[in-house]
């Protein structure tokens, strides 16, 4: 610490996926300071993609592994899921930072460290009551860029050398050593991803999916395709041209699973419907999906109607509802939250 501690705790907030140049010099300047230092992880608790390819206990690791051992003693980590709603993800960091600052100091005073870069870093200004420690922009590196030229590589330790002055060694070191199955993996999702664009273009485009629920049970599928190839998803796909919302959500569900239950009942059974329009919940481009909730009552758990996967869908399965929290990182995109919405489940 320095003459210039000034708090007992700063907010260092981001994905750092992965930790960089750039996000080196704001830690540095948060523990300057204050006594400890906060980070909080965002995108944690997710099925690993090319955005987000490390769990949030992998990029506590590689953070930690740049500091020495004093500093690493004053750094926490807050892990925070997207909720994929500003107010609730706020409110929940907010919630975090007080429960793990009671822990040091009866009122303790609370600062946020940032970088005001774009429309992406807007979440700066949803914290009034810390105030800011302004930090200059420490140069042009971008993690969106580093992520494409590390899955450009062959392999994982091939990026290595293009990658030096981007980011501190110990965090080049993680990089390299990364396994090759997890790192090959997503390069494909990335590949497919960058195919995808280059066909479609970044949208927007309009999506449905249906979420079914009947005797405490969610029909879900596993993805056949990539990107996200074996993952847990709600039924759908892109709407039709001339075709209304509920009716596409309707034929992407039985295209997917095979489900046999009439269109009149289904109809009947919609008990919800929601738009999900975050600008980041898909890698694919800007997409927007209309969900639509359908539960049939009247099935019981020795009814549950047959199914299968078809069409995009490796498989098709009834889960127990209560078993989908415990489940969380094994979903597509945003698909967790959708069910969330509806279902309450964390």
């Amino acid at each position: 610490m320095t003459q210039e501690t000034t708090f007992d705790v700063a907010v260092l907030i981001g994905r750092f996926q992965p930790f960089h140049n750039g996000h080196a010099p704001l830690l540095a300047a948060a523990l300057a300071r204050a006594g400890h230092v906060f980070v909080v992880l965002g995108s944690a608790f997710q099925a690993r993609n090319t955005r987000n390819p490390f769990t949030w206990e992998e990029r506590a690791a590689m953070i930690a592994a740049t500091l020495d051992a004093a500093d690493a003693e004053r750094v926490r980590f807050i892990p925070v899921r997207d909720h994929y709603d500003d107010r609730r993800w706020t409110a929940t960091v907010v919630e975090r930072v007080y429960a793990e600052a009671a822990k040091l100091a009866d009122a303790p005073e609370i600062a946020l460290a940032g970088f005001h870069k774009d429309a992406s870093s807007d979440y700066l200004r949803q914290f009034p009551d810390w105030p800011p420690i302004p930090l200059a922009r420490q140069g042009d590196i971008d993690a969106t860029a580093l992520r494409q030229t590390y899955f450009a590589a062959e392999h994982p330790g091939d990026a290595a050398e293009p990658l030096q002055r981007l980011a501190p060694p110990a965090v080049i070191r993680f990089l390299a050593d990364w396994p090759e199955h997890l790192f090959s993996a997503l390069r494909l999702d990335h590949q497919a991803i960058e195919a995808y664009r280059e066909k479609w273009g970044n949208g927007p485009f309009v999506t449905v999916d249906a979420v079914v629920t009947a005797a405490a049970h969610v029909l879900l599928i596993r993805r056949g395709n990539r990107p996200g190839q074996g993952l847990l998803a709600v039924p759908g796909g892109f709407l039709e041209g001339r075709e209304r919302v509920m009716r596409g959500a309707i034929r992407e569900l039985r295209e997917e699973t095979g489900l046999a239950v009439p269109t009149p009942e289904l109809e009947a059974a919609l008990n919800a419907s929601a738009v999900f329009d975050h600008p980041d919940r898909s890698q694919r481009g800007r997409i927007l999906t209309h969900a639509h909730w359908f539960d049939l009552e009247s099935v019981t758990p020795e009814t549950l109607p047959e199914i299968h996967g078809a069409d995009d869908a490796a498989e098709a399965r009834w889960l127990p509802i209560d078993s989908l929290a415990a489940r969380e990182t094994e979903f597509f995109e945003d698909h967790f939250h959708i069910l969330n919405h509806f279902l309450d489940l964390a």
